[in-house]
């Protein structure tokens, strides 16, 4: 059987008991074929002679662009011969920088093609971000839009450097000229089933971001279980809200729709308009609808029965989604919410599947493929109520990671004694259904966007007024957290508006957006004996609210 042929067994397996639990995950097995290239395998197949939809981009001023499959089949040909004569050569390594627009799709499929390395990269990102990046992740070539190529102009190293739209800087290759490369294709070799894919830069608890790597079996095959849970069919037109650059967006932007043979259909906007939104999902007839639970928290602000035809499915990953916000959508759509959860290093491992009875506050059952552990705190052993969710490395998923790429001690420690270990903690009740807790470190999430305390208190200290600092979540209506900070003043500085103006221009200087310090309070910081920073107290005392506190915008 062709890997083609194993995929596709496994594949239709789970769409004929999509909304049978019981029976796909008793009956699923992940297909495991020794080579297989998503993009040649899987995608250039179904698109031989396909002239449906597989891509359809919607404009902030209305303009539009399709492509079908066949289409971005032969585009990513051409992409890929370019880019060969460009000197990309197998497992090197690419970073790309770019917005919803149809060149990402297409760099995506041809990089698979050429067994190059992706290295997504959301166009937030600044140029300390960017150095880290391009070092870390030794990186041989970008593309990046060209609004942002002047990020790159203090990032050292000999990469290829690729604009796409508009004229390019110098020292730029315009993308655009690949399009009149041919349009046929050869591999120049077999893709190992185990080759390295993609590399995620994620926040840890360390001043550096992770790099969670993927291959070409752990995100396109892993996502069979996205698709799943989505409840994803053939035909399908799919919205997901999500930002290029991170991993939800490869999860539900990419492979789940494309491995259902959906449409993966997108709303650029620089606003969000709820209205608008609602109003472009109706004239495209969308099927399948997955958002972060601040979107959903902005869309019930809207009259939500603008929406003439709501999606079959509704799905949110990110966080918990509020129970009374499941029921405003309910009220309106007739349509539930169903949240799943999952990971950068992981596929989605626990999910609301289509069609099951649900649990209100509960993240679902494991997925199809996974199977799902609760380590004692303490112990480290399995089969407790409450505990670190994990997976048996004994079955392992073809949905997780390789490991932390360039970082062995920090691999070996999130799959010590057999399992891989979260780092979060859940509960499960007496039918399998697991109920999300929090994080077992200090990282907390803002609008979907996994934060560090410890890299933003780095970003702090690097100005001379900061003596300490300490970083929590504070809570917040929309983003559901913002980053808070506790400052000890070095000598020669005074608590007050002034100096948290200061830090405040500080954080929009050298943080990206989504990380920018938005609370601010002055003081000692309460610890341990051995000195450690007691952040329980510092949470207490932010959730109970401060009349001492700054707030960003109060400064801009």
């Amino acid at each position: 059987m062709t890997a083609t042929e194993t995929f596709r067994r496994a594949r239709d397996f789970l769409l004929a008991h999509r909304e049978d639990y019981a029976t796909a995950y008793e009956g699923f097995r992940w297909p495991r074929p020794g080579h297989f290239n998503w993009a040649l395998d899987w995608f250039d197949v179904i698109a031989e002679g396909n002239d449906r939809t597989a891509l359809h981009i919607v404009e902030e001023d209305g303009t539009e662009t399709r492509l079908s499959f066949a289409e971005l089949s032969a585009r990513s040909n051409r992409i890929a011969r370019w880019l060969r004569e460009r000197g990309v050569a197998p497992e090197d390594r690419i970073l790309v920088m770019l917005g919803n627009q149809a060149e990402l799709w297409e760099t995506a499929l041809a990089a698979m093609k050429l067994r190059a390395v992706v290295i997504p990269a959301t166009p937030l990102l600044g140029p300390a971000d960017l150095r880290d990046r391009v070092e870390r992740g030794r990186v041989r070539h970008a593309i990046v839009r060209a609004e942002d190529t002047a990020k790159f102009d203090g990032v050292p190293g000999g990469y290829t450097r690729i604009s796409v739209g508009g004229l390019p800087e110098e020292g730029w290759e315009p993308y655009e000229d690949a399009y009149a490369a041919p349009a046929d294709f050869v591999p120049d070799g077999p893709t190992l089933a185990d080759d390295p894919l993609m590399l995620y830069f994620t926040s840890g608890t360390t001043a550096r971001p992770k790099l969670v790597e993927h291959t070409h079996t752990s995100y396109p095959i892993g996502h069979l279980s996205t698709m799943y849970w989505i409840g994803l069919k053939p035909g399908d037109v799919h919205l997901n809200i999500s930002s290029p650059g991170w991993a939800k967006h490869a999860w539900s932007s990419l492979f789940a729709p494309w491995n259902a043979e959906a449409t993966v259909f997108v709303v650029n906007y620089t606003r969000f308009d709820a209205g608008r939104l609602m109003a472009e999902m109706d004239r495209a007839g969308v099927t399948t609808f997955c958002a972060p639970p601040t979107v959903w928290r902005m869309l019930i602000q809207a009259d939500l029965t603008r929406l003439a035809n709501p999606p079959r499915e509704a799905v949110a990953a990110g966080e918990p989604l509020n129970p009374e916000v499941i029921e405003q959508v309910r009220r309106a759509w007739g349509v539930t919410i169903r949240d799943g959860f999952g990971q950068t290093e992981t596929a989605v491992q626990v999910a609301n599947t289509p069609g099951q009875p649900l649990k209100t506050g509960s993240m679902g059952r494991p997925s199809p493929g996974f199977r799902v552990l609760l380590l004692d705190p303490v112990s480290g052993e399995p089969g407790v109520a409450e505990g670190e969710i994990a997976l048996d490395l004994a079955e392992r998923p073809a949905g997780l990671m390789t490991g932390y790429h360039g970082d062995p001690d920090r691999t070996a420690e999130a799959m010590a004694g057999g399992y891989y270990r979260t780092g979060d903690i859940a509960t499960r009740d007496e039918d399998g259904y697991l109920t999300y807790i929090g994080r077992s470190d200090d990282v907390f999430k803002s609008s979907d966007y996994k934060v560090s305390p410890f890299e933003l208190e780095s970003a702090l200290l690097e100005h001379e007024a900061v003596a300490e600092a300490a970083v929590v979540p504070a809570p917040d209506e929309l983003r559901l957290a913002v980053p808070k900070a506790y400052v000890v003043l070095a000598e020669g500085w005074e608590p007050g508006p002034g100096t948290a103006k200061v830090l405040f221009e500080h954080s929009r200087e050298v943080l990206a957006p989504y990380k920018r310090i938005r609370r601010l309070e002055f003081g000692t910081l309460p610890k341990t004996v051995s000195g450690k920073i007691r952040r329980i107290e510092l949470r207490e005392a932010t959730a109970a609210g401060s009349p001492d506190e700054y707030r960003e915008e109060d400064f801009r």
